[in-house]
């Protein structure tokens, strides 16, 4: 296992993250885990050299940090960090900040959270928890040993992203990024603005929840060309471990295979990795995937809101996924919440509103029905 520098905090961690929301397969982390399995994949990702563990007040139905609690028993605790995080939709003051907090000591039977993060922010949920004083609080834990960093997760813009980084100072900051995503959400102009600082960063959705990790046949066709042969699992976390930037890669597994693969890549992964070549042939991945797109809605929302309920961006982000990924639509959370909350296509009469709202003058309405019923077959 290699193990990287955390910026400022002066200590390292495993490169290869084990992330705990995705046990048994679970899509969105909403279900329960078979917990004796559970308990068996995160111990034998410890004994294998992983030092860093990822959960959530929220993950698994609010069973991860249980599970992971059970896990770390018989001195697995004193082999790792853990990171969990605070929910903006959890508490309302500090009485309420005090009372999870130590609820979530109970669950991993821990006296204190190595990373506590305050999950999911963007600007709005940023400006929230500095109204109901969760800064001063995330400071005292801190100083009482309860905490011992104080971080943020993150899904939003990069301007948002810059606006909280630089607004306090932060100890570690996690992030989505993957090849896909260098110019979505923090991107890599955030990953470079927090290493300027010294801030460590911590990576998840390095495989877009598993949408890397099954290469799409013009994709694949690149990787098979390529003189050194390795997975499209391998060649995206290589590609992650080139940024010296980067802390910790957090991958979630469900089974000891995966466990045991994740423990391989890290053991050969570094900054500075990757040579010209490995680099253009990731530039024409990246490239390949994109050609796969469906249809250029940037998702700037001068369409919306749509009179009749259709959530325009939300379907074509869909169908573009679909179609570059090469997944199935049922699977997608997305596609999930657009139908139950009756937001499809299915409720569009061609009013025309929105096409002639669209920067880009794309023809909105036709491509609704296309995208509708390719994804509804």
């Amino acid at each position: 296992m290699k193990y990287r520098s955390m910026g400022k905090l002066g200590i390292k961690a495993s490169a290869f993250g084990l992330g705990c929301m995705r046990f048994n397969g679970a899509p969105s982390g909403d279900c329960a885990a078979d917990e004796q399995k559970a308990i068996s994949l995160i111990r034998r990702a410890i004994d294998g050299g992983v030092t860093y563990l990822d959960t959530a007040y929220v993950y698994l139905n609010k069973t991860s940090e249980i599970v992971l609690g059970k896990a770390l028993r018989d001195g697995y605790r004193e082999k790792v960090t853990i990171a969990t995080k605070m929910p903006a939709e959890a508490v309302k003051n500090r009485a309420d900040m005090e009372a999870l907090l130590d609820e979530e000591l109970r669950k991993l039977q821990t006296d204190h959270i190595d990373f506590y993060l305050m999950h999911g922010i963007n600007r709005e949920k940023w400006e929230y928890f500095k109204s109901i004083g969760a800064s001063h609080f995330f400071d005292d834990m801190k100083k009482e040993g309860k905490i011992r960093y104080k971080c943020f997760s993150f899904h939003s813009s990069y301007e948002d992203f810059e606006y909280i980084i630089n607004d306090w100072d932060w100890d570690m900051v996690q992030i989505q990024y993957n090849f896909m995503d260098v110019d979505n959400q923090a991107g890599t102009k955030g990953l470079q603005l927090a290493g300027s600082k010294g801030i460590p960063v911590v990576i998840m959705e390095g495989l877009l929840g598993g949408r890397l990790a099954n290469a799409p046949d013009n994709v694949q066709a690149l990787y098979d060309a390529f003189p050194v042969k390795r997975s499209a699992v391998e060649w995206a976390f290589r590609w992650l471990c080139d940024h010296p930037e980067i802390g910790v890669v957090l991958s979630g597994c469900n089974e000891a295979e995966q466990i045991d693969e994740n423990l391989r890549i890290f053991d050969t992964v570094e900054p500075g990795i990757m040579d010209e070549a490995e680099k253009k042939l990731m530039e024409d991945v990246r490239a390949a995937y994109i050609s796969r797109t469906k249809i250029s809605c940037t998702g700037c929302r001068y369409c919306m809101p749509c009179p009749n309920g259709v959530n325009i961006p939300g379907i074509f982000s869909v169908w573009n996924n679909v179609s570059l990924y090469n997944t199935d639509p049922a699977t997608d959370w997305q596609f999930r919440m657009i139908r139950e909350k009756g937001s499809g296509a299915d409720q569009c009469v061609g009013c025309g509103a929105c096409e002639a709202a669209c920067p880009q003058h794309l023809d909105i309405i036709e491509s609704l029905a296309s995208a509708w019923k390719e994804l509804n077959r």
